[in-house]
């Protein structure tokens, strides 16, 4: 499989460092968006284990399953392009490497849901590539607005996702418990994920546009289950 954990730098690297010009960033971009949406992911870290046995799965269980590590995968690629976007907006290079360094976690993410859908014979999102654009223009909408702003829409986004996947620790089917311990470590990412925005200056978001952030994450959730 495509290790993606770390994408190769466009160009070469300079006597002085690496290249950041305009050009650069935006040839990394677009090669994170193919990459997210169209490649095999490997993990950094090992996909996390139950330590009971999975017990009996019907068919509708693994259907329920699948549609819910589905949704969770969709998560994953909305996350990517949220980091990237956020990455590429930013003009802070401590604030740039704790974007990237999140969204490699999210990679492991990634592979983990993309593994668990083939052992329950399900499939990623067909849309895939729309999410991910949509993703990436809140991203980027919210690196304009500062990187206080941005960090606080990490905050907000992951703290959303939090409850989002406590959802399905309890939707999913009794037996399978290899999912829920994949959802498990994927919410511990996730609240450490918020924690450290919030440690590095997030501010908190207004009502409104939390309210239209969770409207979005519905109408995600709800076609992808699906779709």
């Amino acid at each position: 499989m495509t290790d993606v954990s770390q994408p190769p730098l466009a160009g070469a690297n300079r006597a002085h460092g690496v290249r950041h010009d305009p050009v650069d960033r935006l040839i990394l971009a677009v090669d994170s968006a193919l990459r997210t949406c169209f490649a095999d992911h490997a993990a950094s870290r090992p996909c996390p284990r139950a330590e009971a046995e999975d017990g009996p799965l019907s068919a509708e269980d693994k259907r329920l399953s699948a549609a819910l590590m589905r949704v969770n995968h969709v998560g994953e690629v909305c996350a990517q392009a949220l980091y990237a976007s956020q990455a590429f907006g930013t003009t802070d290079p401590a604030l740039k490497a704790q974007f990237e360094h999140a969204a490699r976690e999210e990679t492991d993410h990634l592979a983990w849901t993309e593994q668990r859908l083939k052992e329950l014979g399900g499939r990623t999102s067909l849309l895939n590539p729309l999410w991910y654009g949509g993703a990436f223009a809140i991203g980027l909408l919210a690196a304009k607005a500062g990187d206080k702003v941005s960090l606080g829409f990490v905050v907000e986004t992951e703290r959303q996702v939090e409850h989002h996947l406590n959802s399905h620790m309890d939707r999913l089917p009794a037996g399978d418990q290899a999912s829920r311990a994949i959802v498990a470590q994927m919410r511990d990412d996730e609240v450490a994920h918020a924690d450290a925005a919030l440690a590095a200056g997030g501010q908190a978001l207004p009502a409104p546009v939390k309210g239209l952030m969770r409207l979005a994450a519905k109408v995600m959730t709800t076609v992808a289950h699906r779709i």
